[in-house]
């Protein structure tokens, strides 16, 4: 099995900026897909985006496209995602998730999943 532990998230002004991390136990990190989900308050999780086993490709949904960035240091067994010129509408528990190889873009099929880091950007 895979533990995920978010950490990073945290209170922010419109326009500002967080680095959420994802910390993975266990031996076979880089061979998960690593997704990044959120869920506002009152509202379904949605999927934000996807990073490649190795990094080499990302994929990010239209509404933050630009702004978040993914990334992943399978040496430290981590997953970054990069938020900027945040959005009151950004507010949201903010989720890891891991999969076996599939394509970034497809949103279903994690079966791992962190606990969760909370953001919260005030306008």
């Amino acid at each position: 099995q895979v533990q995920l532990v978010e950490s990073g998230g945290g209170l922010v002004h419109t326009g500002g900026s967080l680095r959420l991390s994802c910390a993975a136990s266990g031996r076979f990190f880089s061979a998960y897909i690593m997704g990044w989900f959120r869920q506002a308050p009152g509202k379904e999780r949605e999927f934000v985006g996807a990073i490649s086993t190795d990094g080499s490709g990302t994929y990010t949904v239209d509404s933050v496209k630009g702004r978040f960035t993914i990334s992943r240091d399978n040496a430290k067994n981590s997953v970054f995602l990069q938020l900027t010129s945040l959005r009151p509408e950004d507010t949201a528990v903010y989720y890891c998730a891991a999969r076996s190889g599939s394509s970034i873009r497809t949103p279903t099929g994690y079966t791992y999943w962190g606990q969760g880091t909370r953001v919260t950007v005030s306008s």
